[in-house]
């Protein structure tokens, strides 16, 4: 297995070296001479606040030294990160189909058919269109390789930048206004550019591009739809 510094991206083979439990030393990169990766020694609150403000190594340490898709039980951490990220798509259609509707007792079968069918246009069809035009715009835009293992990496990197919509849970204890989902969306669009940036090593205006492109797709057909 190989990893990344999170300084510079450069492989390298190991991170630390373990002398007993507890005692170990951190390598570092050949490449730019900085420790490998520090974030091996700090607390899981460092780690998320680094993410929080955008930071690629913070990604870096994430996709490339804490999961990836020589880790074991890889394939069962997507499938869990993918359906967290459908569950949470599916509430916030629901929160942002709820203004609209009466929400209560008298509401009708055909208008509760009405509402569940949209949010499964909106969770599958929706989303299914974001990957197939994210990964075209990756294809078009960045010139990146579409091997298998690249597909799956690239796939990590959008489920674990698309951590802000977590946020929405709030919204389950307290009344926020409809305007609190668009910034959230705005914050989970930004994360996604930096992980696109960190897993492709292209430029930042190419993958806010390849960004703009899949998230706009998504919107245009749950409107339609809708």
């Amino acid at each position: 297995m190989e990893y990344r510094c999170v300084q510079c991206g450069f492989r390298i083979k190991t991170l630390f070296v373990q002398y007993s439990p507890g005692n170990i030393r951190l390598m570092k990169c050949v490449n730019c001479k900085a420790v490998a990766d520090e974030y091996i020694e700090c607390e899981l609150m460092i780690v998320l606040i680094d993410l929080i403000l955008h930071k690629p190594k913070a990604y870096r340490h994430v996709l490339f030294n804490v999961l990836n898709h020589e880790s074991t039980h890889f394939q069962g951490i997507l499938w869990k990160l993918l359906v967290g990220f459908l569950v949470l798509d599916a509430y916030r259609s629901l929160l942002v189909k709820k203004p609209e509707e009466e929400w209560g007792t008298t509401m009708s079968f055909s208008s509760f058919f009405w509402i569940y069918r949209k949010m499964l246009v909106d969770v599958f069809l929706g989303n299914y269109m974001f990957l197939c035009s994210f990964f075209l715009a990756i294809r078009s835009l960045l010139k990146t390789s579409a091997r298998f293992s690249r597909f799956r990496d690239l796939l990590l990197a959008i489920l674990i930048s698309s951590y802000f919509k977590i946020l929405l849970t709030a919204m389950m204890v307290w009344e926020f206004p409809t305007a609190v989902i668009y910034i959230i969306d705005l914050f989970v669009f930004s994360s996604n550019t930096v992980a696109l940036k960190v897993i492709t090593k292209s430029t930042m205006n190419r993958c806010i591009g390849a960004c703009f492109i899949a998230h706009a797709v998504k919107f245009c057909i749950t409107q339609v739809f809708s």
